[in-house]
């Protein structure tokens, strides 16, 4: 067997095992009435040196050995793009004209809050010295900390919000509305941090810059240019194209700093409504949920490691956070609900769907190691920030039901 041989074979072993790990995760959580998201981020985990690399070290090092990173970050990165993509094409604009004035109400709490409460512990972060790389100052990182604590999984909110029926209600477009400002604010942070991690004006101009203008094109000529183009999404020639403007998206802004993520959701955002959008995202959303997410939960699994967690130092910094987050949204989120008239029972629902972070986490806390933001001690910790607020969501949506 040569060399190229040998690689694919490995290749494919890892794929078994990556898929299966995720597979058996997501039926156990669906068994005890969790997201199956929440099963794959914990599969990244135990693939990674937090507890396989602890019960068989030799094993772990044989099947995703240092060299297999680069492989394995460029297939998560596709995976995250393509996931992205798919986000845009779903994202509903609409949503900002129904309840709007309640659905900002609940997002103003859902950011202010958690940043208020992210500058104290990012103060402190980074007075410790082992949390934030050296070129992180206290500015970035109360930005940094702001966007993790303020940041909601939507796309989870989303499926949560359909699969009970919610769609339309009050409370399912309250929290679509505003776990979608939420994580438009929380995108804006990061790439301000992004931008000002290079301390080069000429740069963060070119990366802010860069993602304005790349916006514009996309929304005022893409989008014109598209639009009647693409009747049947289903037809391999209109998916080539809008794969080859993903690429270009994605390239453009990697290049400007901006990571492939963004570029990725603003084309989706771009793509024409009433038939193409939709179409594109039923044909991607199988394959990028089911074989291509479960490598970037993985390669997070590699980053994450509950060992270096080793003294009550580290803990105690760890729980700050947790109880940070869900302070920062769940009581947050709730009071601005009932303060804006929402009754009890839909306040606790839509508290509940705002706490948690999912997939969009980890996106946002795999870009920031990276690029060289965090270390992969506070990694770590926020990763598990970002598990435990997930688990939350399911008993807290299941208790609000009670009380509507």
């Amino acid at each position: 067997m040569n060399q190229a041989t040998a690689g694919a074979a490995h290749f494919f072993f890892q794929l078994f095992v990556i898929l299966s790990a995720c597979a058996l995760m997501r039926a156990l959580m669906k068994k005890i009435g969790q997201a199956p998201v929440v099963g794959e981020m914990i599969a990244g985990v135990l693939l990674g040196p937090s507890l396989l690399g602890v019960l068989a070290p030799g094993t772990a090092s044989w099947i995703f050995s240092k060299g297999d990173k680069p492989v394995l970050y460029a297939i998560a990165s596709l995976g995250l793009t393509l996931y992205m993509f798919v986000v845009g094409l779903e994202f509903r604009v609409d949503l900002f004209r129904n309840h709007l004035r309640k659905a900002v109400a609940v997002s103003a709490a859902g950011i202010l809050v958690p940043f208020l409460l992210a500058c104290g512990i990012a103060c402190w972060l980074v007075r410790e010295g082992e949390f934030f790389t050296p070129a992180v100052g206290t500015p970035m990182a109360c930005l940094f900390i702001g966007a993790a604590l303020s940041i909601t999984a939507f796309p989870m909110l989303a499926r949560i919000i359909i699969e009970h029926g919610l769609s339309g209600s009050t409370v399912g477009t309250i929290a679509l509305a505003a776990g979608s400002i939420d994580d438009a604010v929380a995108w804006a942070l990061l790439a301000t941090v992004l931008g000002c991690i290079s301390n080069n004006p000429w740069l963060v101009a070119a990366a802010l810059g860069g993602g304005l203008i790349y916006a514009a094109v996309c929304i005022l000529i893409v989008r014109p240019l598209l639009n009647g183009k693409l009747r049947d999404a289903a037809q391999p020639e209109s998916l080539a194209y809008l794969m080859i403007l993903l690429a270009v998206g994605a390239w453009i802004t990697d290049i400007i700093g901006l990571y492939s993520v963004f570029g990725a959701f603003i084309l989706g955002l771009a793509i024409p409504r009433g038939g193409a959008a939709e179409k594109t995202a039923a044909i991607l959303n199988p394959l990028t949920v089911a074989v291509l997410l479960p490598f970037f939960f993985t390669y997070s699994g590699l980053n994450t490691c509950i060992g270096l967690l080793n003294s009550p130092h580290l803990w105690a910094a760890c729980i700050l956070l947790i109880l940070a987050a869900v302070v920062g949204k769940l009581v947050a989120c709730y009071g601005a609900a009932r303060f804006s008239g929402v009754a009890h029972g839909d306040a606790l629902t839509i508290a509940s769907l705002m706490n948690a972070r999912g997939l969009m986490e980890l996106i946002l806390l795999n870009i920031g190691l990276q690029a060289g933001l965090i270390t992969q001690t506070l990694f770590t910790m926020l990763v598990l920030m970002a598990v435990v607020t997930t688990l939350m969501a399911a008993p807290g949506f299941n208790a609000a039901k009670k009380h509507r």
